[in-house]
């Protein structure tokens, strides 16, 4: 009990506020009151990315409460204001025009449209926005917190991992299923980069959101001797291959992007096939990991909401808020809590222990992922969250040569 206790005091400390700034000397901007600080949520609560924002939404609320317990930040309360796009782009400017002024900054955007669409006035605002994406294509945008490794980091770290087992060699024929846009794309680069190094031989295979034509490209791959199969589809599209290779019986290793699993999958027929072949890479802990940070998020989340079900974007959302809470505390403790402020104090966070909920981020190197560690995890029927750990945070050699080139 002892040792839990000095645990969480610890990671109290390392959320709560900062006093040393006397109100009166403090700059402040849109979302600052003498008493809270806002902050802005544009998500899809009723679209096809509804099922995981519950539990992002919590972990934000378990990071908001902790942060409070503490005495706020420069003596403030933190709070949030939510509101739904439904995955349709014009639903997501109006929700933004009607949030921006109201809030210092954004810990969610969900969907690379959305984002598209709102990064010029985030620009021109100087709002900082963390978006629920890890492309690489945004880290050349200075007011984007890209909170963990990006989908072509994590692909590079699945692959070595194949390497490492013995599963993968040099020369070796691999198959890569994506979909078009920011993540097929994104997590393309990897396999890309990764089979320039290795001389792989890449299959790669576009297919869209909605295409179904996964057991007619498993059964290409099979025929081009591939020795493993990335995928950076939709979740349905990831069950409907894993299901193809079950049937043709190719005992082919199948890695899967975090974007490409869901829990659900793990209650549908698909179920004994994805718990058997599949393995996700993520970048940040699944929900329930013996892990320090995991294990007092899971600890929190289970007394605030008894009998819920959780999913790793719990950890998620939390590891955002404490991204977050960190430039929150720097602009306090340098007396500017403007926009132009939060923005300094962005590039100034450096070295941020998540205690393992995401690997150490960085944010003080522009147009560089914050971390270049990635987690392997499998879909587990009993484990919470449905995802159990195998190894992580780690990361590959590879990673880190392609992370140290700048976008």
């Amino acid at each position: 009990m002892l040792r839990s206790a000095v645990a969480v005091v610890s990671l109290l400390v390392l959320i709560a506020g900062c006093g040393s700034t006397p109100r009166a000397e403090l700059k402040t901007g849109p979302g600052i009151t003498a008493d809270t600080i806002t902050l802005g949520v544009l998500t899809d609560q009723t679209g096809p990315f509804s099922p995981t924002t519950p539990s992002k939404i919590k972990g934000f609320e378990l990071l908001i409460d902790e942060v409070n317990a503490g005495g706020g930040i420069c003596g403030r309360k933190l709070g949030m204001t939510i509101a739904d796009h439904g995955y349709d782009v014009q639903r997501a400017l109006t929700g933004y025009f009607d949030l921006e002024p109201k809030v210092l900054g954004f810990l969610d955007i969900t969907g690379s449209p959305m984002m598209e669409a709102i990064a010029p006035d985030l620009l021109q605002s100087r709002v900082i926005a963390a978006p629920t994406s890890w492309s690489a294509d945004l880290l050349g945008n200075p007011n984007l917190m890209i909170v963990g490794s990006t989908y072509d980091l994590d692909v590079i770290n699945g692959l070595s991992r194949l390497k490492k087992d013995g599963l993968l060699a040099d020369g070796d024929t691999i198959g890569h299923i994506y979909v078009p846009g920011d993540y097929g794309q994104g997590a393309l680069e990897g396999s890309q980069f990764a089979a320039q190094q290795w001389r792989l031989n890449l299959q790669a295979r576009e297919i869209p959101e909605t295409g179904t034509e996964l057991p007619a490209m498993f059964a290409q791959l099979k025929n081009a001797g591939a020795k493993a199969v990335f995928l950076s589809t939709t979740p349905k599209q990831t069950a409907l291959g894993v299901v193809a290779a079950e049937a043709m019986k190719w005992d082919v290793p199948i890695m899967v992007n975090a974007v490409g699993f869901d829990p659900a999958m793990l209650a549908s027929p698909a179920a004994p096939a994805v718990v058997k072949r599949v393995k996700v890479v993520a970048p940040f802990a699944p929900f329930g990991a013996d892990l320090p940070g995991a294990k007092e998020v899971s600890g929190a989340f289970n007394r605030k909401f008894p009998g819920v079900e959780a999913t790793a974007a719990v950890n998620h959302g939390y590891s955002v808020g404490l991204s977050f809470a960190s430039v929150l505390r720097k602009a306090c403790g340098n007396g500017d809590m403007t926009r132009e402020g939060m923005l300094r104090a962005f590039r100034q966070t450096d070295h941020l222990d998540t205690r393992s909920l995401t690997g150490p981020l960085r944010f003080s190197q522009a147009g560089r992922p914050s971390s270049d560690q990635s987690f392997l995890v499998k879909p587990d029927l009993d484990a919470p969250g449905k995802l159990s750990l195998i190894d992580g945070p780690f990361t590959s050699e590879l990673a880190k040569q392609k992370a140290s080139k700048p976008r």
